[in-house]
């Protein structure tokens, strides 16, 4: 591997307390955001963002537009902050088995204090834990290391990602960190309309997928991939899409609630030779497989030269 390029080593296994502490924090910061923020297509207004200081989520308007704030989770002082368009800024530190009762508690003090009125839905989502913020005590592994090797990875993808999404001149979603899944991830839309869901899918499939869509992403691993990962799909799945090649060779289809998923393992990544290219020949394969199988016009939607503008 190319050292100028080293990235850090990081697992699933064994550090599930510290990822999942991790994503509390990062679910009571983003339905901060989904509360105030205004709202956009296919959920875009939720989401969280990999800044130079770790996970931000840009400015958030409050005072019916009058005053904006930020918040982010500082990885280089490993801290929590806030800052506001009137000049208030405060931390309070992520460390010592801070737990998510307090991380929750103390972001609210600060918000009380800044005059910030804002209510939410105070429960994890997705998570099977069920009982609110407030009460969730068992996890308080936030760890300086994972965090930051976490985030130096989420960086540099988040840099991959913006080069693939450059050539691509449909539409677009940014690079953003979709905190229910914590995954980091970017998505190409063909500008036709998908099929209309089933009345009792959930309403967050219902604006996401209200039109056909590739999605590219990351995540740190699951249950049900316990390593860190890189994947595309595209919906609405079309038929024969999993008997198509993908690259690099590594690269695999699996299935994800019925439908093809393309699989590219984090340690596959750090055996290759140049791993920002190999990212890229993932991404335009699973692509390039997607929209030949569902028909979309892929010579129509690549980035023309400026010369030909």
């Amino acid at each position: 591997m190319d050292n100028s390029i080293a990235l850090p080593l990081i697992q699933y296994k064994g550090y599930e307390q510290k990822k999942m502490t991790l994503h509390l924090f990062l679910q009571i910061v983003g339905k901060i955001r989904l509360e105030l923020s205004p709202r956009k297509n296919h959920w875009w207004y939720v989401t969280e963002y990999i800044s130079t200081k770790g996970f931000t989520t840009g400015s958030i308007p409050y005072k019916k537009g009058m005053h904006t704030f930020d918040i982010t989770i500082n990885v280089h002082q490993h801290q929590l902050e806030v800052n506001t368009s009137k000049g208030q800024s405060a931390k309070f530190s992520l460390l010592n088995k801070l737990t998510v009762a307090e991380f929750y508690q103390n972001l609210w003090s600060i918000l009380e204090q800044f005059n910030i009125p804002i209510s939410i839905l105070a429960r994890p989502y997705d998570l099977e834990i069920d009982k609110p913020f407030k009460e969730i005590t068992e996890y308080y592994h936030y760890e300086k290391t994972y965090t930051k090797d976490l985030w130096q990875i989420l960086l540099w993808v988040d840099g991959v990602f913006k080069e693939f999404s450059g050539r691509f001149y449909g539409k677009t979603c940014p690079v953003h960190l979709y905190w229910h899944s914590m995954d980091l991830a970017v998505t190409r839309f063909s500008g036709k309309e998908a099929p209309a869901l089933s009345d009792d899918a959930r309403i967050s499939d219902k604006d996401a997928y209200t039109h056909e869509c590739i999605s590219f992403g990351f995540w740190a691993g699951d249950k049900n991939i316990p390593e860190p990962a890189f994947y595309s799909y595209t919906y609405p799945s079309p038929e024969g899409l999993d008997s198509e090649t993908l690259e690099p060779s590594t690269a695999k289809w699996i299935d994800s609630n019925g439908s093809p998923m393309a699989i590219l393992t984090y340690n596959h990544l750090l055996e290759a030779d140049d791993p920002r290219s190999t990212l890229l020949d993932f991404l335009e394969s699973a692509y390039t497989v997607g929209a030949k199988k569902a028909n979309w016009d892929i010579e129509k939607l690549k980035v023309p030269e400026l010369a030909d503008l």
